[in-house]
């Protein structure tokens, strides 16, 4: 595919807990039907390295939550970065910088990076000792205690922002690297 890049897809709350159920074979297969090209699903969670132009992987969001929406009946975000933004967010990591443990980071990916003045309604201090750093279209979260056991929920950061977000711990953000070189 001429002019394709690697990129990667990310869904939320795919096959979590028992809902939203979606194969990964099936999922490789929409992908594939939606105008990628070296398709390869990792874990059960909606993760999806694949090769596309810059003008499928702009339309892929919305094209692959129609898709799954029809395949599957469920709706699910789609959050869509290149190789070279997935490699800029995990090594502009501050939390990682100032030593913190790896176990106890995840990495936050935003649809729509958001303005000042929505960032300015996130409180720091909501579930501590929990910490957060905003920048641009990711988010970086430390969760001593585990992610489970926070309130800074996807649902939190999605109704300040006027965004959608999504998680991936750094194992899974490491090994979608590895994917995608």
């Amino acid at each position: 595919m001429a002019g394709a890049r690697t990129h990667v897809a990310l869904l939320r709350a795919i096959n979590v807990g028992g809902r939203n159920a979606l194969p990964m074979k099936a999922l490789a297969a929409l992908c594939e039907a939606a105008g990628c090209s070296d398709v390869v699903t990792y874990i059960q969670s909606g993760n999806v390295a694949f090769r596309a132009s810059a003008a499928v992987a702009k339309k892929l969001p919305a094209a692959l939550r129609r898709a799954i929406q029809a395949h599957a009946g469920i709706d699910v975000p789609v959050i869509v970065r290149d190789a070279a933004a997935l490699t800029a967010a995990s090594r502009d990591n501050p939390f990682l910088k100032a030593g913190a443990d790896p176990n106890e980071l995840h990495l936050g990916f935003l649809a729509d990076a958001p303005p000042a003045e929505r960032i300015a309604l996130l409180d720091p201090g909501r579930s501590p000792p929990d910490e957060f750093v905003v920048r641009g279209g990711e988010i970086y979260f430390r969760f001593p205690k585990g992610v489970g056991q926070s309130k800074f929920s996807v649902t939190y950061f999605d109704a300040k922002l006027a965004t959608t977000l999504t998680l991936r711990n750094l194992r899974t953000v490491d090994a979608l690297l590895g994917l995608l070189r």
